[in-house]
């Protein structure tokens, strides 16, 4: 019997930590969005550090809040590990932006395959962007390395305009490879509309904080903002598994 009354009690301690847990959640919640109506929330769990809430916003991003709603941050949390400092805060927007890369549907993306595939990398876009041609010439470098090479539209003066039409023609070509490869060379491809995500690419692109082109993102969801030669980003592609 009397085992069975702590059976009860730790019943209740269970059922109770649960309870005070969703409910610090959806204070943290209420305050945020008291705040500011629209801001994209995705989900709220326990950080790391004790009584402070991690929120996790739409494209990745991160914030934290006490339990009561009443102080929010914005920036790194740091966990000292023997004298080292591990930005963990970096160390999960990165998981979450390898996940999301990940789950996006390949057949709406141009991909350039490796000879004998390692490793991949997702590449924001513009045809008409000089340093986006630059990379495009070093992509049979990057395939013979063993990196994959993904490409998602991003046209950096917005939805409308040349650099835009001149997406939304390569990824309506009937051959979006050579498509990309030509505009890339500053050739003329021919002009074609379709059903195409080009304008979800932007979205997505804007939502995870893409501001020039290329933007690239190794399996391990780092973000490399801007050109590298194919060896040196062959080099940490290769080293970025998920």
């Amino acid at each position: 019997m009397l085992r069975l009354r702590w059976l009860g009690v730790l019943c209740g301690l269970v059922v109770a930590s649960v309870v005070q847990a969703n409910t610090a959640e959806q204070i943290v919640r209420q305050a945020l969005l008291s705040m500011q109506p629209d801001l994209p929330i995705e989900h709220i769990s326990a950080s790391p550090m004790p009584n402070l809430y991690q929120v996790q916003l739409k494209g990745g991003r991160l914030l934290y809040a006490s339990a009561d709603g009443e102080f929010v941050l914005q920036g790194n949390l740091f966990q000292i590990e023997n004298g080292q400092a591990n930005n963990l805060t970096e160390r999960a927007e990165r998981k979450l932006l390898a996940e999301q890369m990940q789950g996006l549907n390949k057949q709406e993306m141009i991909i350039f395959p490796a000879q004998k595939p390692q490793t991949y990398i997702t590449v924001f876009t513009d045809t008409d962007c000089g340093y986006c041609q630059k990379l495009h010439a070093e992509v049979p470098e990057l395939n013979r390395l063993g990196v994959e090479v993904r490409y998602l539209a991003f046209p950096r003066q917005g939805l409308a305009g040349d650099a835009y039409n001149n997406l939304v023609n390569v990824w309506c070509a009937d051959d979006r490879l050579d498509a990309m490869t030509q505009a890339k060379r500053r050739k003329k491809i021919a002009s074609k509309t379709c059903k195409n995500p080009v304008d979800k690419h932007f979205a997505l692109g804007r939502t995870i904080g893409v501001q020039g082109t290329p933007t690239i993102i190794l399996a391990n969801g780092k973000i490399i903002p801007g050109y590298q030669p194919a060896q040196q980003l062959a080099e940490q592609a290769l080293k970025a598994q998920p």
